[in-house]
């Protein structure tokens, strides 16, 4: 096999501010739905729970906290966000990254779309071997991301200097070379 046969893919640094960004406003809307009085939020027509409005507060001030504090530190990640190599690809785009995924053990790529964001699911022969990786919260995460989409791996190119569609024919052309049944 070629060992030079390698497609690098750095880490979008626009596209992550873009998202610490969105995350910190999120994260403000939640502080503001904190705060807000109960008499205030009775009053209104509609979403007049007071346990409901503050409880979307906290739900947004801890999880978009959460996903502005991954996106800072990927931003300051010096390593690409994807390599694809003649060993597999080695996955370092997201918070619950999975490292290096051989291609003995890709099965084929899926996409879950959601509100046409699309995100590329990397079927594996293990999935628990995925799942098991990391902390209690990455844990949780990548059950979370195998129940949702049949695969603890997800990769979405928010992240990346590439496109959905690149991405995934990229992906495509090194399995279809290295994979199982090359």
């Amino acid at each position: 096999m070629n060992n030079t046969d390698e497609k690098v893919i750095e880490l979008s640094k626009t596209k992550i501010l873009f998202l610490i960004a969105v995350a910190c406003g999120f994260v403000v809307g939640g502080l503001w739905m904190l705060q807000l009085n109960s008499a205030e939020i009775a009053a209104q027509r509609r979403f007049n729970s007071p346990i409901l409005v503050h409880g979307i507060g906290l739900v947004s001030i801890a999880f978009f906290g959460l996903c502005g504090l991954f996106g800072v530190k990927k931003f300051f990640d010096k390593k690409p966000g994807l390599i694809l190599s003649a060993a597999g690809i080695f996955d370092n785009s997201s918070g619950v990254s999975a490292g290096l995924i051989p291609w003995s053990e890709i099965v084929g790529f899926d996409i879950f779309e959601v509100q046409k964001q699309k995100t590329l699911i990397i079927k594996v022969t293990n999935p628990e071997r995925y799942i098991e990786v990391g902390g209690s919260m990455k844990r949780a995460l990548n059950r979370m991301n195998f129940k949702l989409c049949g695969s603890p791996i997800a990769i979405t190119s928010n992240s990346l200097k590439i496109d959905f569609d690149e991405l995934l024919a990229v992906c495509n052309r090194y399995l279809e070379k290295y994979g199982r049944n090359a």
